[in-house]
């Protein structure tokens, strides 16, 4: 079974959900915030969908501007954005979507289509 981890007051969320229950899919919902992803599942979402590390952090959010991270990302390795992204599910790009070997970060229809349906 998907899990989909989201935010319930996110917009970006609700279109994704809308996707998956209008294809009749099944999916766990998980609050980012209270509950994000292991270090270990949020590497295998990231590898998953085939996108940079940097693709992971949610640049819009308010934790990103306080720790002034626009400008620190630039050189960071994967390594050390692993570490950034594990330290606050705030920092977490939504919504994720993983199940088995496939999984989305955040929510382009046009993506989202191509991988779930």
């Amino acid at each position: 079974m998907k899990k989909f981890y989201g935010y319930k007051k996110c917009g970006t969320c609700s279109k994704a959900e809308k996707h998956l229950k209008a294809k009749g899919m099944d999916y766990e919902y998980i609050d980012i915030t209270i509950n994000p992803p292991s270090k270990k599942e949020l590497k295998a979402i990231i590898e998953s969908a085939n996108k940079p590390y940097k693709k992971a952090l949610n640049t819009s959010g308010v934790v990103y501007r306080e720790q002034g991270l626009k400008d620190k990302v630039k050189s960071m390795s994967d390594a050390e954005l692993l570490e950034v992204l594990n330290s606050s599910g705030k920092l977490l790009k939504r919504p994720m979507v993983i199940e088995e070997a496939k999984a989305t970060i955040g929510y382009n229809s046009e993506e989202f289509s191509l991988v779930w349906g």
